[in-house]
């Protein structure tokens, strides 16, 4: 009993085309766990880097609002109506930002002074604009200044979570380049495998089918293998060289009648 092909074609397909397709669900796969992996951290940094910087950006408008209604009320005598702020909603916010030590004790300062409004405007000895200028206004540049180098480092933390972000996400895309690259080199050879082992073949084969059919020559076609392919060519050449033998004994026996006729 003829032992069976372990290397049938269809195994041979199967197997080229099931590498091709690992290697393309592996890339996918690691692209995606890069990807996901990145994206969950580093999104909930920019994230909140952006909402630090809109906070910061809150407190400078209302600290300069309430800086403005001071000199307001420096500048014009008719207003009797001193401007309140919110200290505890100013610190709880700046409680909520990274780096705000710095804010927190420049706002105290200035706060410290601001409360002296209504003594220096009551005063008959201080001058409100030159209270205002000299020791008020100083503080507020401090504050303001703080305020705006803690914004400085969040832009800093928010420029580089955004560049590790980019980096990240080529990261995860170079593995499902490198996977479309090879896959496509798998392909090429697949197709160079299928042309070199079966499709030439095949083409040979219906040569020299062609060439017995029309000139009777001999099928002399043979080429290494160890699937089915190579037992079909096996099969043809033996039917052929059966055939051909047909063909010279029924000649020689056509001939041989003939000869016993003209005798």
């Amino acid at each position: 009993m003829k032992k069976k092909k372990v290397f049938t074609i269809k195994f041979k397909l199967i197997l080229s085309l099931s590498a091709i397709a690992i290697m393309l669900l592996a890339s996918g796969l690691i692209s995606y766990i890069e990807y996901k992996r990145m994206n969950d951290r580093l999104s909930v940094r920019i994230a909140q880097d952006i909402k630090n910087i809109n906070l910061a950006q809150n407190l400078e408008e209302v600290s300069a609002a309430y800086n403005l209604e001071i000199l307001k009320v420096i500048g014009d005598e008719s207003v009797t109506q001193l401007p309140m702020f919110n200290s505890q909603s100013f610190i709880e916010k700046v409680g909520e930002l990274p780096s705000s030590d710095k804010v927190l004790t420049a706002f105290h300062e200035y706060m410290a002074e601001s409360n002296e409004l209504q003594d220096v405007i009551l005063s008959d000895f201080v001058n409100t604009r030159d209270w205002y200028f000299d020791e008020l206004q100083p503080k507020y540049n401090a504050l303001n200044n703080a305020i705006d180098d803690m914004s400085a480092r969040i832009y800093k933390d928010l420029s580089e979570n955004s560049e590790a972000y980019d980096a990240g996400l080529n990261r995860s895309v170079v593995p499902m380049i490198v996977a479309v690259g090879g896959g496509m080199l798998l392909i090429l050879m697949l197709l160079f495998f299928l042309l070199t082992l079966y499709v030439n073949p095949i083409y040979k084969m219906l040569d020299g089918l062609k060439n017995y059919r029309t000139f009777n020559k001999k099928y002399t076609y043979d080429f290494d293998g160890d699937d089915q392919l190579k037992d079909l060519n096996t099969g043809i050449s033996e039917i052929i060289a059966d055939n051909q033998q047909l063909r010279k004994r029924l000649t020689a026996l056509r001939n041989s009648i003939n000869q016993q006729d003209e005798r």
